[in-house]
C-alpha cells in the first residue's frame, strides 16, 4: 500500500495561480479548493442584497462588493470569496493588485445545502478573527429567514433572527427588508 502526500503551496503561489485562473478557488493551509457554481436562486438573492445595500449606502463612504472580491483573513490565512462584502472608509488591500481585501466591515453569505454548516461554523470562526468585521449576515436558501451576527463593543457576537417578508434587519447601517432580499425568488416547497 502506498501513501501519497499532498503537495502544499504557499499563499504567494496560490495568488499567482488564482490571478491567472478562469475559475475561482479558495485557499487554506497550503491547499486550493475550487468553488462550485451558484444556483439561480442564490444569484438572485445575492443580487437583491447587493442592490439594496448599494441603494442605501450611495451617499456614504462605503463600497458594496459582490462575490468576485477575494478577502484574506490574516489571522488564519484563509483566502475566500464572500457573496457580498461591505467596506467603509479606506479599503486595505494585500498588495498593489487591489484584488484581496483585508478590512471588510460586513459580510453576507447566502446559504446553500452544501455550504450551510461551513458558513455557520468554521467559516464564521475564521471571519470572527477579522478585526474590522462588525456584522455577518446569513441568508437562508429554503425559506424567508436571515440570521444576523453583530459584534458588540465587548467583543461578543450576538444573534438577531428575522423571519417572514415583513421583517427586516439592520445591517451595515442599512435596513434590509426580507421582502426585498427575496424579491422575485421562488423558494423550494417546505419539507
Amino acid at each position: 500500500m502506498s501513501t501519497q502526500s499532498k503537495t502544499l503551496i504557499t499563499p504567494e503561489q496560490y495568488l499567482e495561480i488564482e490571478r491567472r485562473a478562469e475559475y475561482k478557488s479558495e485557499y487554506f493551509q497550503g491547499e486550493m479548493f475550487a468553488m462550485a457554481g451558484a444556483t439561480w436562486l442564490h444569484n438572485v438573492v445575492v443580487g437583491n442584497v447587493e442592490f439594496q445595500l448599494r441603494l442605501q449606502l450611495r451617499q456614504r463612504p462605503c463600497e458594496v462588493l459582490s462575490k468576485d472580491m477575494r478577502v484574506r483573513i490574516t489571522a488564519t490565512e484563509l483566502y475566500t470569496y464572500p457573496d457580498v462584502v461591505v467596506v467603509c472608509d479606506k479599503p486595505e488591500f494585500l498588495d498593489g493588485e487591489l484584488d484581496t481585501l483585508l478590512n471588510p466591515l460586513a459580510i453576507v453569505e447566502v446559504l446553500s445545502p452544501s455550504t450551510e454548516s461551513y458558513d455557520r461554523g468554521l467559516k464564521f470562526d475564521h471571519y470572527r478573527s477579522i478585526e474590522s468585521l462588525r456584522q455577518y449576515l446569513l441568508v437562508a436558501f429554503d425559506r424567508v429567514h436571515c440570521d444576523l451576527f453583530t459584534r458588540h463593543d465587548d467583543g461578543h457576537w450576538y444573534l438577531t433572527a428575522a423571519d417572514g417578508p415583513e421583517d427586516s434587519v439592520e445591517f451595515a447601517g442599512c435596513r434590509l427588508k426580507l421582502a426585498d432580499i427575496y424579491e422575485k425568488v421562488t423558494l423550494p416547497p417546505a419539507r
